[in-house]
Parts: C-alpha cells; structure tokens; sequence
C-alpha cells in the first residue's frame, strides 16, 4: 500500500523535465515530452503525454520529489524551461501574488530568460524558467535562480500572525484593508476561520512589529505560532461575540415584537413606543455599529456602515421601529453566518490534537518523556502499544501494525517492522517500537496536512471577492449621492429642513436591509430544513455551492464503504467443505487482535460454526501463523507464506485478487484445504445515492482512495463508478481536485471521512463528511455533514441547494429593483420618509417569506 516515505525532502528540488527533441539523449523516465507552448495553466495544452495532476505519483513508493539532473524540453519560441520546486525558493508562498511577482521580476532579468510563470498544474506550486538555448545554460541558470530567490527571501519577508479578537468576516476584510494601504506591504490574507493572517512586505519599508503595531490600534492581538503548535490561542478566540451575538438579537427580536403587540392592543404611547424600539435599537445594531465603527477608523466604508446610517437616519425621523427593525434583520443574518464560520475554525485545532504533545526519548540511557516539539531528527523515541506515534521516523527495533488510516487512507492496519517508516499521529496497535526520529514536529506529514488545510481556507472564491467590488462601489456611492442631494435641493431653492428629510430618504430608500437580508432568510430556512433531515450545512456560502455543483469525488474507505473487512469467499480446494474450511481458520484465529482476524472469527460466528481452542500458536509477522487446532497443524496467511501452492489455490488466489480482495490461504497438516477471501464492503445505500445524483444531472462521479489501485477499480465497479483514482495520498487527493476543479464548469464537491481527507475537504469548493464515520478532524473541515452516514441525503442537499439559489436569486431582484424605484422616487420628491421606509421594508417581508418558503421543501 501507498506510503508516504519519511525522509525530510531535499533543500532544494528541481523537476526533471525530459526533451522534447530526438537525439537528445535524455531518458525519458527523466521527465515529460511537450509540444509546441508550455501548455500548464494555459488553453493550449499541446503535445502532454500524460496527466500532470499525477506526475511522480505513479507508482506505490514514490511521492517525494527528487532532485535530478538538469534536463530539457522543447517550449514556445524554440526556447527551453527549467522547474524548480517553489517552496525551496520562497518558503510559504503559494501564489503569483506578493513576493512571486518580485522573484519573476528578478528572474526575467536574467541575460537569456524568455519567460517566467508559476505552475500549478501539480500537488506542488513550481516556477518555470524558459530560456534560450544559445545564451544560457540549465546548471548555471539554476544558481543563478537560487542566488535570486535568496535575495528575494530576505528582503521581502512572509509573516504569519494567529489573530484574536476578530468577531466576523467582516474584521478580517478591515485588517486587510488597512494592511493592504500600508507603504512597503506587497499583500495580506486573513483566513477568518483559521484566525490566520498571512502577510508578506518589503522588510527594507516596514516591519513586522509596525503591522502588528497597526492591527493593535484597530483593537485585534496577534499571535506568532509555536514551532511543532497548530494554532496558539483558541481558548479566547472569537471574544464575547460567540456568546453575546445571539442574546442580543433574541432581545431585539422580542422587544420589536412586544412593540407590536402592545400598539395592536393600543396598549403603546408614544414615550413606550420610542423607549422600545430605542432598546431594540441598541442591542440589534451592538455589534454592527462595533463593525462599523472599526470600519470608520480604519477609513473603510462598507455595506454594515450604510446599514448603521440608514438605521440611526430613520431613528432621527422618529421611524425607530424600522431602524430597529433593520438592524435586527441584518444582525440576524449576521449571526448565522458568525456561527456557521466559527465550527471551521476548530478544523485546524482538530488536526492538532492528533498528535500527541510528548514523547518517550532515549536519552543518555534513559527513557525521558520530552515535549514533542523539541525532539530532534535522529533521536531514538519509544512508542508503546496503543500510543499514538509523535513524530515521523523509522523502526529501529520491534514489530507491530500502525492504523494509519487518518493518513494515508489504507483500510487496515500496515505492518511495522525494521527499516518500515511511521507517521506522526498514526495509531501503534499491538507492538512496542523503537523509531528514529526523521523529522522534527513542524516538518511531519501531518504538520504538512495542517499546512493544507489552512492554505486551503485562506483562499477566497470568486464569488466573495465579485460582491465585495459591488459592496466597495455602491456604498461609497449611496453616501457620497446624500449630500449632493441635500446641497443640489439647497441651491435650487428648497428648504433645508425639506432638502435634508428628503436626503435622509434616498440613504433609506438605498440602505441594503433587503439586500441584507435576501440571503440570510434563505440560508436560515434552508438550513432548518436540512437539518430536519439530518443534514447539517454550515453556512449560506456552503448551500450556494451546493446549488451549482457539477461534479462529486468520494473517499473510499468510510465513505462508500463501511470501513470494517468481511469475509467476501470461501473458496474449498481438498477434502474439506467451505464451513469446515472457514471454522478451522477462525479457531486458529481467535487469539488474535488483527481485523483481518477478527473479520475472520466475526464470519464463522455469523454463521454459528463451532470453533475450537488453539495451542501452539505462532505468528509470523507480516506473513501469517501456525496454531494446533483439535490436534492438527493449520497454517494460514498470505500466498508469499507458502513455498509451494498448488495450481488451482494459484488460481484461486488471483481470481479473488483480480476482484480487489485480500486472500488468506488456509492449510490443515500440509495440505492446502482452502483460500478466504476479505475486502471492505460497499455501503448499502452507496449504490442508490450515486444513481439519484446522476438522475438530477451531476454525471461526473469519482472515487479517490489511498488504498491499492486493484482494490479501488474492484469497489468502483460494484458502486457503478466510471472514475476512481488510487493510490492517492492526501497532496494527491488535493492535486486531482485541483484539476477537476479546472475541468469542470460547475463546481466540485468532495465527499469524505478520514484525516486524510481534510486537507481535500478544504480544497474543494465544498467538502462534505459522514457524520458517525467521520473523523472529528474531517466533521470539523467539512462544510456540510450528513449526520446519519446515509449517503442518500447528498442528493436531497444538492437539489435544496438549487431551490435556494433561485430563492436567493429572486429576493437580489426584489430588493435591487426596489431600491432603483425608491432612489428615483426619493430623489424626484416623490415619497416621503415614513412611505419610503414602509415600501423598504415591505420589500423586506417579501424576501424573509419567499426564503421561509423553503422549510416545506420536498426532494422531487
């Protein structure tokens, strides 16, 4: 099965890439033949011999990148190219943002350098170098490229900071904002779920203590991460808003409401009336108004400083009720998005946690327990059964079997003896191991799936950066149209008291409530609605996505399989029945704790075969065993265990293998009686699911397993999969997402359960996980849940996406058509402030009752 070796990865990688011209005399095992233009990350994808999605990744034991021998290839303009691994350039980066652009600057000017480019194409972000062929040469490019990106990497600077304090999305667009205007800063990314702030400036302009001087003032503390800690600070993070957001705006909702009650009653003079609303006022608009306020300070003008205007414009007039009224929808819808963003921010805790914070180091001739973030590479480290492993390494002493399956994705414990490799967070099963220590804490594989995952959620969609331009235009202009109005109706001859009213009415009329709340209403309903099926979607951008899905990969094991091996044949070969076969294995069997054991014991059991008590016996590790069963010798394990099979076990055993099965063969006294076959079992309801998301029009499945490639087209085949891609590790999982995600129009969902899946859950647009089955890790980085592991709901999500999108679209229409009519209006004098606030907020009713629609919505 697929392992991830454990060597650290050289300093520094080059790709090889092989030529393109005959008579070059470069193998191509070396690299990959192009044609005409470079063709990665461009339309004109000529002359690829094969998917790059899967470069290096072709086989079970290879998944580092190793540095070879310059080599070349034919690109545009009869120049050649060079690839060079971009996280041994610029540490950290991930983009053609920021300090990429300065290094591409840097690198064209390299006498001979035709073209530089970023290449993503891969599960590693590489630079491409082009050349011509008759200036420059590859071995002296390459040291000049490295003696660049040096300078590079020490004049402009990438800094992470954990951020605490950040109430909303909303605080993390105003850091970013304010980052963003600072003299020397090339850019700045907030990951508000992760409370993760990357940022990357020119250290010769500004410093790192005069951003976060910055980010202090606008009331926010920054963490610098712990060497070997996934995040430093989560027992404060988010403040008081987590637990005071949703009171408050209970409490506006019930004042509005008594307000309501007591004026049906006539039970309300004014003084109550304005008493109400003012307080229904306060606390719906608390946490708006610190936005807002925030926002101002930080001279950003956004959509929840025009919210606070209108609301506290219309309190002016004495409309208090639909100020009040305004902010309690708009904090409303606040609030669920705040609540839905604040599970993910637990994803990157949760992958922490599997590693365990100490280690037993020998030390001087003694086992000392020692922080796992100061252990050494090379350090000897004990690792008792039913520990988790700390650190990356290799057995030096023992034998047992590793559950690495929140790694790598193998459905059964891995054999572990000397020279094999373990991973930090991997499960020790029934063995004590001595491990050297190939890694530090920062550098094991699942420090790098917590680096995945957090790149993963740092990346904004288009469609959030598309409404945020919107939100940046129309804002400013609402405010910036007031008092022009005023002064326009002043010099005209108006009033001032009647220029200033009908100004505060075109800063109502424009005030985004149902703009506000169009989504919210949705998102509110259609999440009450899921959830009464068992479906738990964590937020409104999540049934966005699900609405414009065009395609689905699965995890395997967990996912469309149950997980546990069960035994699949029993196939009698001499003078023993298929029972009598099974019953003498189980009895040799019972003493042991390995799942294929126990599927083995499960299977007689089931079909109440009598088993008899053992002696004797002897496991040979890896291999199998030998017991004395009812005074006979039975030996089973694998074909490799038998010197001498005969011809039809042979064919027994390939038969069952060619199926995607584990074989056990079985001999009583010397004499092959019979061979057992296992294998995980697909899930019941996998099959059904799969056939209803191809009937509502999402035709491209795929199954992505780390499991062995026979195994996975065997369980593809029984689920009716065109498409399964195995073995895959987690970086190659995330590579073929990355390319479906580039091939289809639509977007693309995966669907897991394992840790291994966490860094492809984030990736995807959506990522959807198993309730029961999944891990906590994954349960926390997906963005729906299917709570009850019945695959069936997926389809039942997909089409309550669609019903939302045209809800959603809908209500943008009402409340943008609205508010044109009540801008022309307001402007021309047409309507007052009370009507313009009625006819606003009637627009409003509309959008919250064509959103609650969705609570009866029913799969067709």
């Amino acid at each position: 099965m697929a392992e991830p070796p454990p060597a650290a990865p050289p300093a520094f990688k080059v790709k090889a890439i092989g030529a393109a011209k005959k008579g070059a005399g470069l193998a191509p095992a070396l690299g990959h033949v192009h044609g005409p233009g470079c063709g990665h990350g461009h339309p004109h994808e000529a002359g690829h011999d094969h998917d790059h999605a899967k470069c290096d990744h072709d086989h079970d034991h290879d998944h580092t990148h190793v540095e070879a021998p310059p080599t070349q290839r034919a690109c545009e303009q009869g120049a050649l190219a060079v690839q060079l691994d971009l996280e041994a350039l610029l540490p950290g980066e991930t983009d053609d943002e920021g300090r990429f652009a300065k290094l591409a600057d840097a690198l064209q000017r390299i006498v001979g350098v035709v073209r530089v480019h970023l290449r993503t194409d891969g599960p590693h972000a590489e630079v491409c170098v082009h050349y011509d062929r008759e200036v420059a040469r590859p071995v002296a490019l390459i040291g000049e490229v490295r003696h660049r990106a040096g300078a590079v990497r020490q004049r402009y600077v990438a800094q992470t900071w954990f951020v605490n304090g950040m109430d909303s999305a909303q605080c993390g667009y105003v850091i970013e904002h304010v980052l963003q205007r600072t003299p020397g800063v090339l850019s700045a990314n907030v990951a508000y779920a992760a409370e993760r702030l990357v940022v990357e400036f020119d250290a010769e302009r500004v410093t790192a203590a005069d951003l976060a001087r910055r980010i202090g003032h606008l009331g926010y503390e920054l963490h610098e991460p712990e060497a070997g800690h996934v995040c430093a600070h989560h027992a404060h993070a988010g403040g008081l808003a987590p637990k005071l957001e949703l009171p408050f705006v209970v409490v506006s909702g019930v004042l509005l409401a008594l307000d309501l009650v007591l004026g049906a009653l006539g039970q309300r003079p004014p003084w109550l009336e304005t008493a109400l609303c003012a307080a229904a006022l306060v606390f719906g608009g608390a946490f708006a108004g610190r936005a807002a306020l925030m926002a101002v300070r930080a001279r950003h003008v956004d959509i929840e400083v025009l919210t606070v205007l209108a609301a506290f414009g219309a309190a002016a007039m004495g409309a208090w009720f639909e100020g009040a009224f305004l902010l309690f929808l708009f904090s409303l819808g606040h609030m669920l998005e705040h609540r839905a963003l604040d599970k993910a921010r637990r994803a990157i805790e949760a992958l922490g946690k599997l590693r365990p914070e100490s280690a037993r180091v020998e030390r001087a001739g003694a086992v000392v327990d020692t922080p796992v973030g100061s252990v050494q590479a090379n350090e000897i480290v004990l690792v008792l059964p039913g520990d988790r492993v700390p650190l990356d390494g290799v057995v030096v002493e023992g034998e047992s079997h590793a559950n690495q399956a929140a790694l790598t994705g193998e459905s059964l414990p891995v054999p572990k003896t000397v020279g094999d490799p373990v991973f930090a967070g991997s499960l020790n099963a029934d063995g004590a191991l001595r491990v050297r220590a190939t890694k530090t804490a920062g550098e094991s594989t699942l420090a790098k799936l917590v680096d995945l995952v957090t790149q993963a959620e740092a990346r904004k969609g288009k469609a959030h950066q598309v409404t945020k331009r919107l939100e940046q235009i129309f804002v400013p202009a609402v405010l910036a149209a007031t008092p022009v109005l005023v002064a326009a109706l002043w010099w005209t001859g108006t009033p001032v008291q009647d220029a200033v009213l009908r100004g505060l009415s075109l800063l109502v009329a424009a005030s985004p409530c149902a703009l506000a709340v169009a989504t919210p209403a949705v998102v509110l309903s259609a999440v009450a609605r899921a959830a009464r099926s068992g479906v738990l979607i964590k937020g409104g951008v999540h049934l966005e996505t699900l609405g414009k899905l065009g395609a689905v990969a699965f995890d395997k094991t967990g996912t469309l399989t149950v997980g546990q091996p069960t035994v699949q044949n029993v196939v009698p070969i001499a003078h023993l029945g298929a029972d009598e076969v099974l019953a003498m294995a189980a009895s040799a069997e019972m003493l042991s704790a390995h799942p294929l054991a126990v599927a083995v014991v499960e299977a007689a059991r089931a079909r109440e075969l009598p088993l008899r008590p053992a002696g004797q016996a002897k496991a040979i590790h890896g291999k199998g065993l030998y017991a004395r069963v009812d005074g006979k010798d039975v030996k089973l394990g694998s074909a490799a265990f038998f010197a001498d099979l005969p011809e039809v076990a042979t064919q027994a055993v390939v038969a069952e293998q060619g199926q995607g099965r584990t074989t056990m063969v079985v001999a009583v006294d010397d004499v092959v009686v019979g061979v057992l076959s296992l294998a995980d079992t697909p899930r019941r309801e996998a099959i059904t699911a799969l056939s209803r998301l191809k009937a509502i029009g999402l035709h491209r499945t795929v199954m992505l397993s780390g499991d062995a490639a026979m195994v996975a087209q065997a369980v593809a085949r029984q689920l009716g999969l065109a498409e399964a891609k195995a073995p895959l590790l987690p970086d190659g999982k995330v590579a073929h997402l990355r390319q479906m995600m580039r091939d289809e129009p639509g977007k693309v969902a995966m669907v897991g359960d394992g840790v291994n899946d966490a860094p492809a859950l984030a990736t995807a647009h959506i990522g959807v996980a198993m309730g029961g089955a999944g891990s906590d890790v994954a349960l926390e980085t997906a963005d729906v849940v299917l709570m009850g592991d019945d695959l069936r709901k997926l389809p039942f999500a997909v089409q309550l996406g669609r019903a939302a999108q045209t809800a959603v679209r809908a209500n943008i229409a009402v409340a943008l058509g609205v508010a044109a009519v009540l801008i022309v209006a307001a402007v021309a004098g047409w309507v007052q402030v009370s009507q313009a606030v009625l006819l606003h907020e009637g627009s409003t009713v509309f959008v919250v009752v064509n959103g609650l629609r969705l609570l009866w919505f029913r799969e067709k």
